[in-house]
This record gives C-alpha cells, sequence and structure tokens, in this order.
C-alpha cells in the first residue's frame, strides 16, 4: 500500500507473484513464460504492420484479454500463469531497457539537437511538474501520474518501460499509463499534420513541434512523414535527443525509490548500491556509452532494436497476464484527463519556446 493512495486489486511491484513463490520449481514458471513469449511475438508481429499502435500496446491488450478470459474459468488457469508472467515481465523488461541504450549515441544526439535543446528541456520541465501537481489533484496514485508523465515527456512505451522498472511499479498503473498514452499517440499522428498545416509551420518548426510534443517515436515518424521530409529528418533528430532524458530522469527516480525503500526498513546498516542504481540501469548507461563511443557496430543497430521491441512486448504482455480489469476500470477519466492535460501542455510550450527562440 502506498502512502498517497488506497491498495486496489493488484497492488505491488511488477512480479508480485514470483515475490510470493521465490522458491518455486521452474515447471511453475513454463506455462505463464510460454504465454507470454507468444503474446509478445503475437504484438510484436502486429506491431510492425501497424506501427501506430505499437507491439507494446497490442501485446499488453492481448495479455490483458487472455487473463480475463481465464479469469471466467477455474482460478487455478489464471494463477497458473503469474509465476512465469512476472518473471518474463520482470527480466525482459530490464534486458530490453539496456538493449535500448545500444541505439542512443550521446555526442550525435547533442550535436544534431542542439538548437531545439531548450525546447526539450521546457516541455519536459513542465510535463514533470504538472504530472506531479494536477495528478495528485485528480487524486491518482504516484506510480500512475509519473508513467504518464514521463511518457508524456520522454518517449512514450519505453520511457514507462525503463521508469516501472526502476520505481517498481504497480502492474495496474503500467496497464493504465500505456492505454492514455496509446490514446494521444494515435490523436497527435492523426491531429499534428493537420494543425500545422493550418498554423502555417515551418518543415523545421513542425518537425521541432512533433518531436518534442507527440509521445511515441512511432507516432512522430508518422506525423512527420505526412508533413513533409524535412519535417521527418528534424522530428527523428529531436526524438532521439529528447530519449536520452531516460538516462538522468530513470537515475533520479532510482535514488528516490532507494530513500523511501531505506525509509521504510529499518534504518540499520548502509543501503547495497544495487538498491540505490539497479544494476540493469547501469548497463543501459553502458550501452550508450558505448555507442556514443562509436564501438557498437552500425550494422547491428536495426536488430538490436528490433530485439529491445520484441523483448519489451513480451514483458507487457506478461504485465497484462497479471493486470486484474476490474482495477482499470476503477481507474476511470482521470489519466485520460491527465494524459490530455499534458499533452496539451507540451503542444503549447513547444510552440511557446520556439516562438520565442525563433524556430518557427
Amino acid at each position: 500500500m502506498r502512502a498517497d493512495g488506497p491498495p486496489e486489486p493488484g497492488d505491488g511491484p511488477v512480479v508480485p507473484g514470483v515475490a510470493r513463490r521465490r522458491g518455486a520449481p521452474w515447471r511453475r514458471q513454463v506455462p505463464g513464460a510460454a504465454v507470454a513469449l507468444g503474446l509478445g511475438a503475437a504484438g510484436a508481429g502486429l506491431g510492425a504492420q501497424l506501427p501506430v499502435l505499437g507491439g507494446a500496446v497490442i501485446a499488453l491488450a492481448l495479455g490483458v484479454a487472455v487473463r480475463e478470459v481465464l479469469a471466467r474459468g477455474p482460478v487455478r488457469w489464471a494463477r497458473a500463469l503469474e509465476p512465469g508472467a512476472g518473471t518474463c515481465s520482470k527480466v525482459a523488461l530490464q534486458a530490453a531497457v539496456v538493449l535500448l541504450g545500444f541505439g542512443l549515441s550521446l555526442g550525435q544526439a547533442a550535436q544534431a539537437g542542439r538548437a531545439a535543446l531548450p525546447v526539450m528541456l521546457t516541455t519536459l520541465t513542465v510535463v514533470l511538474v504538472v504530472a506531479r501537481l494536477l495528478g495528485r489533484r485528480l487524486g491518482l496514485d504516484d506510480d500512475t501520474r509519473t508513467l504518464i508523465g514521463v511518457g508524456t515527456g520522454i518517449c512514450g512505451a519505453s520511457a514507462i518501460a525503463a521508469t516501472s522498472a526502476v520505481i517498481r511499479a504497480r502492474r495496474t498503473s503500467i496497464t493504465t499509463a500505456m492505454a492514455t498514452i496509446f490514446t494521444f499517440n494515435v490523436l497527435g499522428a492523426v491531429t499534428f499534420p493537420l494543425l500545422g498545416e493550418a498554423m502555417g509551420l515551418s518543415q523545421v518548426g513542425f518537425g521541432t513541434w512533433a518531436g518534442t510534443a507527440v509521445n511515441d517515436t512511432s507516432s512522430v515518424v508518422a506525423a512527420a512523414t505526412a508533413y513533409g521530409a524535412v519535417a521527418l529528418e528534424t522530428a527523428v533528430v529531436v526524438k532521439l535527443t529528447r530519449t536520452l532524458a531516460i538516462v538522468p530522469v530513470t537515475l533520479a527516480l532510482a535514488v528516490r525509490q532507494a530513500r523511501r525503500d531505506r525509509a521504510a526498513d529499518a534504518p540499520t546498516g548502509r543501503t547495497p548500491w544495487t538498491r540505490l542504481v539497479p544494476p540493469f540501469l547501469v548497463l543501459f548507461v553502458v550501452a550508450s556509452a558505448v555507442t556514443t563511443a562509436g564501438w557498437f557496430p552500425a550494422a547491428w543497430e536495426d536488430g538490436t532494436d528490433t530485439a529491445a521491441r520484441a523483448l519489451t512486448a513480451v514483458a507487457l504482455a506478461g504485465v497484462g497476464l497479471l493486470t486484474p480489469v476490474d482495477a482499470l476500470r476503477r481507474a476511470g477519466w482521470r489519466p485520460l484527463a491527465l494524459g490530455g492535460a499534458l499533452s496539451l501542455a507540451v503542444a503549447l510550450t513547444s510552440l511557446g519556446v520556439q516562438a520565442l527562440t525563433g524556430l518557427l
């Protein structure tokens, strides 16, 4: 139970089933792991055909649907999947985050996105502040408002994946945040080109706007492609630079989570470094440094990106298999209200800062 919200079915970290059955034999892991892998593969395959939706969102939806179907049968059917689904959601998620690091060249992104840096820093600050204040006002728990905030401010599903692994978010919060981000991903991909034309934005101005204000990379590409080639090139560079915010934000959240853990435990002894900064996050930074130094073969980048997307889909399929639909229904309109307010805030802030700095 968190201090800022009541308990709900499905409370706890992403892998509560594993915590309860840590000593379970590997055979108990097989059913859930097999289903999560299958749903993840299906989601990744469908996501490649429907990039605006993305494999992660599809796999998550499939996982929730399968759990809902099994929940109507004998109780043991749904419970039999929990150990393996929990393990997949944790291990695959952390592996995906590490692989994402190989796609981030700190030097190239900083050089290419220098002009748009004030826009990105301002919009990210506004989103995180508004998410905290408005999310609390709406009565949303800390996990949900944090995930919707980073998903809107940084890079959609990838930011949610990285952050949820650091803060050990409730699975219902992950699902709620993903559904919210997906909704505004689609709206952004459809409405941004129309709004850009109506406002008479230049190719560079629109690319910067889409790169800073649309959540997920696939939706950024979809919106910018509809606007023009220069807009697409600008949007991709800005989006890559914006994605780098994963590093400082997740590190800050890891430190905050460690302090909370320390406050909850008896204040004796030192806090292990693995609780202060999770090892997978260290590996993420190392992977990014390897790419920045030019030691990662360019020919491997596409394969690494595909593997990261597939692992994210498997992880979120596992999250879906652990998520009770009743808990999602109880979330109601409030996450969508927060997501809508954040999307509007980042879009207006991006345009305002661009106008002040002469980028429009």
